[in-house]
């Protein structure tokens, strides 16, 4: 069961974006639009609610950025921050706080949570090797190091994560690292780091997730939860040898900083504290008050640090409620490709803003009604425009603009008294009544596409009324029945305005403008269309019309296709002149012998059998035949073949690597593959003529 039911105080937080770049709109499908959708929702139904966020500014991107461009990470802070921060406002999402980790408040919250954890015992203290790069003489944290995931094979996994199949990962797990700052293999270096012990917690965070929160969390998060669990929880380091972020606020922690992912997800709390100052108010309600509802919302390449780290963080501090729910999306990708910041492939917030004047809903509108809830799903330029077109304003505006010129052209703008109702009118207007909680069943279980899809109804609701009474030929026969009609149409299009604020916030300023929403005592909640009869009253006077969207032409995404084509164009142009065709040129490794060489035992072989590990998407177990013996190899390569296509394929084998368990499988052996041009993956065979299995590789 779920930690609260229905509490009348809510903490909503955002996941912090790194001040590396501007936001996306991966960024927004995944994480801001559904916080904003919830939030805004929360306050309609009368809600104490904190809607928190914050720039990320200690991450290793940060660093990352800095170096590559030849200025200070202060330098990459204040511009990304700046941009992002003004990116939000100007599309509407309606934070109660945005603050940023570069703050003094953050710094000392941090400290605080970092010193008493540390005094109370919570952390132990161990010197540990890790990856130097010897060239840069320094320490190798996160993404200053790729390698090889030692559980999906990806080959381009960072030292904290692997974001291709999703697991955490520490920098020395990495199979052949080497660093991003020189390019060179890393050495070990023993130095000393406080660690948060997350196996002392794996009784509790049992309890909580996988047995208190097996039926409300979405399965994504359950399921990635629970493999992390089920593997076994280890120390995990919660400090860095950097000099970028919060120093470690105790003896013998010079020269070291608090690991990004310690710092980060206080954020929250700090930006809290910050609100709560401004406004007067008393932060600690929102945070250690066990009627509080936390929630997270996070892109899926956070469940990890949000369901598992930051929950043994509180749980071990000792002061702080735990997150009742954490509804982690899926990724959204473009055109069909992955969204790439160093690629360019995007669209970018603020240049949809300048390209996309007042279109903000229509942004929003089209992320959400494809939103990534249980899968990746595609953004296209062409489904924008329909979203708009077909749904925006052949229905929607549609309806409130014909509902708005009618009582203009009939009344003067007036709402009309109605007469006697008929039992379609009662229907229609019952209707009306069940749609807050018809929407609201949707969003408490974090469903905001089914929720977009459901407000879209009502505006159906509203066409089909109007449709089948048809008030334009009965105004000459029935005055009275269109009165009626168009005072039901206008209670229609007053539940519009108020359901479609946490949707489309633009929109419905818009509608309550025409329809001086503000002037009426009643009807301002959402709950108050269930109760209330009259929505808009006889006599009220409406503004003149305006439509609330305006159609989107061919021509207009063309414009955006052709952008992206140029961005296509530019990066193979790059790739091209650099001779890695879409993928950097890895630089040479160190010089070996031909003793090195000959200790490399590479072999012809068939694979026999093929099948999909179960549980990991990426993997493939297979059953070759090395002419020595029959093997079992674990490789990453699901996404790209299927195990039916490649059994009898001929392959070319190391057959003397250690073995390595994946998953729980021993795979006993390396494949040798590399990707083409184009990316795609392609093995490295033998002559498949005359070559038998077993036939050594020289």
């Amino acid at each position: 069961m779920a930690q609260n039911t229905s509490p009348s105080r809510y903490t909503i937080t955002a996941a912090l974006p790194y001040t590396n770049g501007p936001i996306h709109i991966g960024h927004l499908a995944g994480v801001y639009v559904p916080a904003d959708i919830y939030s805004r929702y929360l306050r309609l139904k009368g809600n104490d609610v904190a809607f928190v966020c914050g720039s990320d500014e200690h991450g290793v991107a940060i660093s990352m950025k800095a170096k590559k461009e030849g200025v200070t990470p202060t330098e990459i802070i204040d511009k990304y921050h700046g941009i992002i921060k003004k990116s939000f406002v100007d599309f509407g999402i309606s934070f109660d706080n945005y603050s940023r980790t570069s703050a003094k408040v953050h710094h000392d919250t941090a400290s605080e949570f970092f010193k008493k954890m540390y005094e109370q015992g919570d952390f132990i203290e161990e010197e540990t090797e890790q990856l130097y790069d010897d060239e840069a003489k320094q320490f190798l944290a996160d993404r200053f190091v790729i390698g090889t995931c030692p559980k999906c094979g990806h080959e381009e996994a960072y030292g904290d994560q692997c974001e291709n199949c999703g697991s955490s990962l520490n920098a020395t797990d990495l199979i052949t690292p080497k660093s991003t700052i020189t390019g060179t293999v890393p050495t070990l270096k023993k130095t000393k780091h406080w660690f948060l012990p997350l196996d002392r917690y794996e009784g509790f965070l049992k309890k909580w997730i996988l047995e208190e929160h097996k039926s409300d969390w979405k399965p994504n998060v359950y399921g990635q939860c629970k493999s992390w669990i089920d593997e076994g929880l280890k120390p995990r380091a919660v400090t860095r040898d950097l000099d970028w972020g919060i120093p470690v606020p105790v003896e013998g922690g010079e020269g070291k900083v608090l690991y990004v992912w310690f710092d980060a997800p206080i954020g929250y709390i700090s930006s809290t504290k910050e609100w709560a100052e401004r406004e007067g108010k008393d932060w600690e309600p929102y945070w250690k008050e066990k009627d509080t509802k936390l929630v997270h919302f996070i892109g899926k390449d956070n469940i990890v640090f949000h369901c598992i780290i930051f929950p043994s963080m509180l749980q071990a501090n000792g002061d702080y409620i735990l997150p009742d729910n954490v509804p982690a999306n899926e990724f959204l990708n473009l055109e069909g490709n992955k969204l790439s910041t160093s690629k360019n492939w995007a669209v970018w917030l603020h240049e949809y803003l300048e390209e996309f004047p007042d279109m903000q809903d229509v942004l929003r509108y089209a992320l959400t009604a494809n939103a990534p809830e249980t899968k990746d799903n595609d953004f296209t330029w062409k489904d924008f425009q329909s979203r708009n077109n077909n749904e925006l304003v052949a229905i929607f505006g549609n309806f409130v603009n014909r509902v708005a010129v009618l009582t203009h052209k009939y009344y003067g703008g007036e709402v009309p008294a109605p007469a006697d109702f008929t039992a379609v009118d009662k229907e229609a207007l019952q209707a009306l009544k069940e749609f807050p909680e018809i929407l609201s069943k949707s969003l408490e279980r974090y469903r905001f596409r089914e929720a977009s899809q459901q407000l879209m109804n009502l505006a159906r609701l509203g066409n089909k009324y109007l449709a089948d009474e048809e008030p334009w030929k009965l105004i000459k026969t029935d005055e009275e029945r269109v009165k009626t009609i168009m005072y039901v149409a206008l209670q229609i299009a007053t539940g519009l305005a108020i359901l479609s604020e946490p949707f489309l916030p633009f929109t419905s300023s818009k509608l309550k403008g025409i329809l001086r929403h503000a002037e009426l005592d009643s009807a301002s909640h959402w709950d108050d269309i269930s109760t209330n009869d009259v929505l808009l009253p006889a006599g009220h006077q409406l503004n003149p019309s305006e439509l609330l969207f305006r159609k989107i032409e061919d021509t207009e995404i063309q414009q955006q296709l052709d952008k992206l084509e140029a961005t296509k164009k530019a990066n193979a142009s790059t790739a091209l002149s650099t001779g890695s065709m879409d993928k950097e040129v890895a630089p040479q490794k160190d010089t070996i012998t031909f003793d090195d060489f000959s200790k490399l035992d590479m072999r012809v072989g068939t694979i026999i059998e093929a099948e999909k590990m179960p549980k990991a998407n990426k993997l493939l177990v297979l059953k070759v035949d090395t002419g020595l013996d029959t093997r079992t190899i674990v490789s990453g390569i699901a996404n790209s073949f299927k195990p039916e296509d490649i059994v009898g394929k001929k392959v070319t084998v190391l057959v003397n690597l250690a073995p390595r368990k994946l998953r729980g499988v021993e795979s006993q052996g390396m494949i040798l593959m590399t990707e083409n041009k184009e990316g795609k993956i392609v093995f490295l065979n033998p002559d498949e003529d005359g070559v038998d299995n077993g036939e050594a590789i020289s």
